[in-house]
């Protein structure tokens, strides 16, 4: 087995900035229908968990990059982060073999500025 992480950290503003001026297309581009969902669920703190949720995909991306021969082999929408019946985040990978990967740890945490996620991933041999 190996083992594999990432971190990211993102300007809350950044995102804010970016659904403001390209709305639906940057959404739909980086986060899945369930993630924007839950992310306007959250009302005033919406930001926040958008922001979250990209630090995650990053954090993600860069723990798993090294099993593609190509970065362009996987999209944001690739990487889904939803969280379980506690509220812990869980990430998914889609469309794509993520038969080598055993397990996923992350971890989000965001105040007024910034949001940051780290990932922990484990592959099998």
């Amino acid at each position: 087995m190996r083992i594999a992480c990432g971190t990211d950290i993102i300007e809350i503003s950044r995102i804010k900035q970016s659904i403001e001026e390209l709305g639906g297309r940057f959404l739909s581009r980086v986060y899945t229908e369930k993630e924007i969902d839950y992310c306007n669920s959250r009302g005033n703190s919406r930001y926040q968990h958008f922001a979250g949720r990209f630090a995650v995909k990053e954090a993600v991306f860069k723990a798993i990059s090294s099993e593609f021969k190509d970065k362009y082999q996987i999209c944001w929408n690739d990487i889904e982060c939803l969280n379980d019946k506690n509220g812990r985040p869980l990430v998914s990978i889609l469309g794509l073999d993520s038969s080598r990967v055993a397990n996923i740890d992350v971890s989000i945490s965001h105040c007024k500025e910034y949001a940051v996620a780290s990932a922990v991933v484990l592959f099998l041999s």
